[in-house]
């Protein structure tokens, strides 16, 4: 459980490692560069291995950029790299995309990253068209104004309800694509059907089309919230995956709105029966929907609902 890997991609672009030599590198616009160190290994500090990066591949050209491991990320926050990045925003001209926190559990624990206040990179590119951030301690996103993003990705164990609140608050028209992993309350994540309210309303973010609300300990609530909610009938994709999902969660989505101009329902990782999962891609597979009910999980110790878990936590 809880495990989480590498990008392999951002913004369309394969994911390189940079390593200034002896590989040959690709051209500056063809990869998503990954500056990570490792402290336990001979690697250099970040801020130097960032400088060396912006004296070989030429800045102006970098279309995306993924600050992967950067220390101790459990002591070290975030905004050591950030405002690393941040002060490079005159050099870096042609960033669309940022990932922040790209680690593995071996590397640092999901909820052990410390973030910090990641909005300054949206102020320092205004033409950033996707945000990613992993882990959710100590992160901060009070409401924003950006009116080219895209795509905003949070990937946490437990996702703190005042961020969640700050997203919805944000005036963001061009957001077509949000994804939440709201966590567990162990780890942060004390985000209440409530704090959702003005999101699935539909009243926020005019041009959204993929919706993730997911990795929730309160999935069921959410479905059930979804199956009525305003905001579904826009969207193309609908992921309610990797949280503790169960039949009476499923049963309300079907009871509710109907779902058949989605693309995609999205509930891989869940605690649904067989029947359950039959119901589900019966109703919805003849009409073109693609249904993910991959994943089918049993609780733990056969505690039932108490026994459900979401597939990363820590």
């Amino acid at each position: 459980m809880s495990h989480v890997d590498h990008l392999q991609e951002l913004l369309g672009l394969p994911a390189v490692d940079f390593h200034p030599a002896p590989s040959p590198l690709p051209a500056a616009d063809a990869a998503a560069w990954r500056i990570a160190v490792n402290p336990y290994d001979d690697d250099p500090p970040w801020d130097e291995a960032f400088d060396e990066f912006l004296k070989t591949v030429d800045p102006g050209k970098v279309r995306a950029l993924i600050i992967g491991q950067w220390g101790e990320a459990y002591d070290n926050d975030s905004s050591f790299p950030i405002n690393l990045v941040i002060a490079a925003a005159g050099r870096l001209t042609s960033l669309e995309a940022l990932f922040v926190g790209d680690m593995t559990s071996e590397e640092n624990e999901i909820s052990w990253i410390e973030q910090s206040n990641v909005t300054g990179l949206l102020s320092a590119f205004p033409r950033l068209l996707e945000l990613g951030v992993r882990g959710g301690s100590k992160l901060r996103f009070p409401p924003v104004h950006h009116t080219s993003l895209r795509s905003l990705v949070f990937e946490s164990g437990g996702l703190p309800a005042e961020v969640v609140r700050g997203v919805i608050e944000s005036e963001l028209p061009a957001l077509d694509h949000l994804d939440l992993w709201l966590g567990v309350s162990e780890y942060g994540g004390d985000t209440e059907i409530t704090d959702l309210a003005p999101l699935l309303s539909g009243s926020r973010f005019p041009a959204l089309r993929h919706l993730g609300l997911r990795n929730s300990e309160i999935q069921n609530e959410i479905a059930a919230a979804a199956a009525s909610a305003p905001v579904v009938a826009r969207l193309r994709t609908l992921d309610l995956s990797n949280g503790t999902l169960g039949d009476e969660g499923a049963a309300a989505l079907l009871e509710g709105q109907p779902l058949t101009h989605l693309e995609c329902l999205d509930l891989h990782h869940h605690f649904l029966s067989e029947e359950m999962e039959r119901r589900v891609a019966d109703a919805l597979e003849p009409h073109g929907v693609r249904v993910d009910v991959s994943e089918r999980e049993e609780p733990w110790d056969g505690r039932g609902a108490e026994g459900r878990y979401t597939a990363v936590a820590e």
